[in-house]
């Protein structure tokens, strides 16, 4: 077990978090993965372990500062140490800025920017990476991190957020053997994708299957990414071959973004 990687994965019990999941124990790699809901997270490792995969996971809230050092403890009292982060958990959130509660602007940076912060010191810390000569983590962006979308200024803000902090302790960390790498889906066909669809859907008094066709038509490619797709970059990004990628938002979404 001594040379068997470790991975962490928050949002691990549906869409990017279960496919990067896979990736990873595809390439030897053992998970602890982690979601809010704790009967569907012993499902999915249950079902991987049965797979032949070494997998564990908890549940955590990434919004709670003691679910996630409860559940980074739990991981190194498993396997020992952390050497993979992927910080993937995240929530959309949106509408108009004149009416919006400032209850959801909150939640959204909680869930997808103050955890990202927590994690990374929690896994630097009691994972043990920062002392371990090597390491990997990759935040799960958007190309809503580099470009904005309409009626979703929460998530736009805290996805460029993401981005910031990603550039800034790729920086600090680069003479560590420590890579901090964003990844930034564009359109993934995924739970919260259909959320996101029935929510414009609302909003513009029109069917989801016209948001679709709308959306499909913005990409280049015609078509939603797929979780596997987002997955195998970051799969790449934990590899030796990635060492010299660092400090970097890259983009897995068809085209629609081009920068």
């Amino acid at each position: 077990m001594s040379n068997q990687k470790i991975a962490f994965v928050t949002g691990v019990s549906s869409g990017i978090g279960l496919a990067v999941a896979k990736n990873l124990i595809a390439q030897g790699i053992a998970v602890f993965g982690c979601a809010r809901d704790a009967e569907r997270v012993a499902t999915v490792m249950k079902e991987l372990r049965d797979q032949g995969a070494t997998a564990e996971g908890t549940s955590c809230d990434v919004t709670s500062p003691e679910d996630i050092q409860a559940a980074v403890a739990a991981a190194v009292a498993r396997f020992g140490r952390i050497d993979i982060l992927v910080n993937n958990a995240g929530r959309g959130g949106g509408g108009e800025i004149a009416t919006m509660d400032e209850a959801i602007w909150h939640d959204v940076f909680n869930t997808n920017v103050n955890s990202v912060f927590r994690l990374t010191r929690e896994v630097l810390n009691a994972g043990g990476m920062a002392k371990s000569g090597w390491g990997r983590i990759v935040n799960i962006a958007s190309t809503a991190g580099k470009q904005g979308v309409m009626l979703a200024a929460p998530y736009t803000a805290s996805k460029h957020a993401v981005i910031g902090f990603t550039k800034s302790v790729g920086f600090e960390l680069a003479k560590s053997g420590i890579t901090v790498n964003a990844v930034c889906p564009g359109y993934v066909e995924t739970p919260m994708a259909v959320r996101v669809r029935q929510g414009f859907a609302q909003y513009w008094g029109t069917t989801e299957e016209e948001v679709l066709e709308k959306f499909n038509a913005k990409i280049p490619l015609g078509r939603y990414s797929t979780p596997e797709e987002v997955a195998g970059l970051v799969g790449y990004l934990t590899t030796d071959a990635a060492a010299a990628i660092t400090a970097q938002a890259l983009n897995v979404c068809g085209g629609l973004g081009n920068y």
